[in-house]
């Protein structure tokens, strides 16, 4: 039998960077389990502009769980009541008859409130663009066993490339910091040969991109590897800490 529920969505309104924000309550009434908390938000959005109101400003964009945009926080996790999923992977039948459901945008000096529930989240392209990336020519494309990898390193560099660039793992850190995306980005790339040769200069390059840019430092409570959506492991942190202290030691 499907699930009806009735519920208070609780909502931060925010005009702009600048301005004074607050929650907005607005109850929904008779709404499907099987819906999803961004379409659940776009009938709320159907809702205020039948009444003559400014609907919520959200981000989304695949609503498959691959491009990260739909970066809220739902009460008080960052994606929501879900391991291993983004929010556009939430469905309703996860909350109660009566809940009062608040979401948030992500907290984060990095990421300054655009409007309501969207965030600027350039600052995660900077740091890429400080060196995330391979700058020696390689070459055209080799074979697939061209170049002989041991399949756990492999598999390992997949695992980081998983990293969808949410900022999940920011908002939910006490301290805002960024260093599950910067290490799982730079793993990525260190793990192989092609990355290799760079290492040391990329780590210490999107090291001091993410601290001009005010994302905080990593005291390692692991909150970020809990709520991140693909399950980025902290031990690429750990990997980050040693190309850079190697790159400072050369120095």
């Amino acid at each position: 039998m499907e699930k009806i529920i009735n519920f208070t969505l609780k909502v931060w309104r925010q005009k702009g960077p600048k301005a004074k924000g607050a929650f907005e309550s607005y109850p929904m009434e008779n709404i499907s389990g099987d819906t999803s908390f961004l379409e659940m938000l776009d009938i709320l959005n159907e809702k205020l502009i039948n009444e003559g109101k400014e609907p919520v400003v959200f981000d989304h964009d695949c609503r498959e769980g691959i491009c990260g945009m739909c970066s809220l926080y739902i009460n008080g996790h960052p994606h929501g009541p879900a391991t291993g999923a983004t929010t556009c992977q939430i469905y309703m039948r996860r909350f109660e008859d009566g809940d009062t459901i608040t979401v948030e945008p992500w907290r984060s000096a990095g990421f300054p409130v655009i409007r309501d529930l969207m965030v600027d989240r350039n600052a995660f392209d900077k740091i890429m663009q400080a060196g995330g990336y391979v700058s020696v020519n390689t070459g055209g494309t080799p074979d697939a066993n061209a170049i002989a990898i041991p399949k756990p390193i492999a598999d390992e560099a997949m695992d980081s490339a998983s990293c969808i660039g949410c900022g999940a793992c920011v908002a939910a850190c006490k301290n805002g910091s960024a260093m599950l995306f910067l290490s799982a980005k730079v793993s990525q790339l260190s793990l192989l040969p092609q990355g290799k040769a760079e290492a040391g200069r990329r780590a210490k390059a999107m090291v001091s991109k993410m601290d001009e840019l005010g994302f905080g430092n990593c005291t390692n409570t692991r909150a970020c590897e809990a709520e991140c959506p693909k399950s980025i492991s902290i031990s690429n942190i750990a990997r980050l800490n040693r190309d850079f202290i190697a790159a400072k030691l050369k120095d």
